[in-house]
């Protein structure tokens, strides 16, 4: 038989479908949207059949998603997962996506609770509550959404940007991240990216860092919140002020970049 034909076979067909129940059964029982934004981030890393779990959050309903009110660490977990989650599966689906990137990144192809989102609704409406993306982290971004403004953060905790994968060579790996342990995961995630992307010159009193720096500056509390930022991280010593300089981003797409996982949902 040949492999179009054994992929439409019965016992593929019967395989899937119960792998699809099991996925549905599992889902039903999870206790909240951070939980199940977990489930869903691993099983696209696995590079399993995740198609149910994208169902479900489609079809997610208010009162489920509800649950995130007023707890950060809920938000934050879900909606990073969800929107690393995301991008790699579009990347598996279809590179040539990453192709035309205004496309990738604002295109409305993703359903989250019955309503249309893009890469950059989650991360410049949610994430980054409501701000525009070539703001520099200073702008709003204007005419939010009803959805936005109901489910975004009420600040930004720039640690979010060493945790989103946009697909790219100079982004972070990535990670699933949990509400109970948020904070701690970010943590290691802002150390192990920052540790690892930026360079001290102390003769020449240059610092190196990710453009991200740059992208989002106003996240970071401007200049001295970057210099604040590096010293916490241990890029630079306490009192130190070498000139910043940003490196040059990345944009070859680099798919899959996951790091250990150190925690459980």
């Amino acid at each position: 038989m040949s492999g179009s034909l054994a992929h439409f076979s019965p016992i593929h067909v019967a395989i899937k479908t119960l792998r699809r129940i099991l996925h549905n059964t599992s889902m039903s029982a999870l206790s909240s949207p951070s939980a199940f934004s977990y489930e869903l981030f691993r099983a696209v890393k696995r590079n399993e059949d995740s198609d149910g779990y994208f169902d479900e959050l489609a079809a997610m309903d208010d009162a489920f998603l509800s649950e995130l009110d007023g707890r950060s660490d809920a938000v934050t977990a879900f909606w990073v997962n969800v929107y690393n989650a995301l991008v790699q599966r579009d990347l598996q689906v279809d590179i040539s996506l990453y192709e035309h990137k205004r496309r990738f990144f604002g295109q409305q192809r993703h359903i989250v609770a019955g309503t249309d989102l893009s890469l950059d609704d989650i991360e410049h409406g949610i994430l980054r509550s409501s701000k525009w993306k070539y703001g520099l982290g200073y702008l709003p971004r204007l005419f939010p959404s009803s959805f936005e403004r109901t489910y975004r953060l009420l600040g930004v905790d720039p640690r979010i940007h060493f945790a989103l994968n946009c697909g790219a060579e100079s982004c972070p790996p990535i990670v699933a991240y949990t509400a109970s342990n948020i904070d701690d995961e970010l943590e290691r995630s802002a150390t192990s990216f920052l540790q690892q992307s930026s360079r001290y010159d102390r003769d020449a009193n240059d610092v190196w860092v990710s453009r991200l720096f740059l992208y989002f500056r106003g996240n970071f509390g401007g200049r001295s919140g970057i210099y604040d930022t590096l010293e916490r991280y241990g890029v630079i010593e306490r009192g130190d002020r070498p000139r910043i300089r940003y490196q040059k981003y990345d944009w070859t797409l680099h798919k899959g970049m996951y790091r250990d996982e150190v925690s459980s949902a």
